[in-house]
């Protein structure tokens, strides 16, 4: 396994075979895009911080609800990508390196330097995957938006349908210092 350190002066588009993305560890991790190597912004101290009350949610109800998940797991969603999730909710069972089934719920949490295009771009590739529920949650403006089909929803309990999986996010993000913008990570201009 070859482990690849990434910079940020990187400016040239590689272009690899699958193949070579999946034997090859990134440091951090990145999404492979129709034969592209794409670099995932960092998440920040926020971020990271939801992204690790929400797995210790999860992990601490993983028996009630028959789950189990993982942070920042490699999805292959189809044939010439794989996208880099910050949590997976998966069925309860062993799991593969790389997943190729649909996780029961998939979450994004924004960063700073997020995009909508590109976030749209890849909850629309979990959509052709079969997920069926996908979560966006914004830590700045201590927001989230559930997608169970083509409907987005604004909500502050987000829930999987057909399951008993939910997150009141009004708890997780009380447990974060108090916001200091409202404005959302994903700038107006990419609205």
């Amino acid at each position: 396994m070859k482990i690849v350190l990434l910079f940020r002066i990187m400016a040239t588009i590689f272009h690899i075979p699958l193949h070579e993305y999946l034997e090859t560890s990134y440091r951090p991790d990145c999404e492979y895009v129709d034969g592209e190597i794409r670099e995932r912004n960092v998440g920040k101290w926020e971020h990271a911080r939801v992204q690790w009350l929400l797995a210790v949610w999860f992990g601490n109800h993983e028996k009630q609800w028959g789950i189990t998940g993982s942070t920042e797991q490699r999805v292959q969603v189809s044939e010439n990508r794989v996208r880099v999730p910050d949590l997976v909710v998966l069925t309860a069972g062993p799991q593969p390196d790389i997943l190729t089934d649909p996780p029961l719920l998939v979450i994004e949490i924004l960063s700073p330097g997020d995009s909508y295009s590109d976030t749209q771009e890849r909850t629309e590739d979990y959509s052709a995957m079969g997920v069926e529920t996908v979560w966006i949650i914004d830590p700045k403006t201590r927001t989230g938006r559930m997608c169970s089909g083509a409907e987005w929803v604004a909500a502050a309990r987000l829930e999987v349908n057909g399951t008993p999986i939910f997150v009141n996010l009004p708890e997780i993000f009380s447990q974060l210092p108090p916001a200091n913008n409202c404005k959302s990570h994903l700038a107006d201009s990419d609205i």
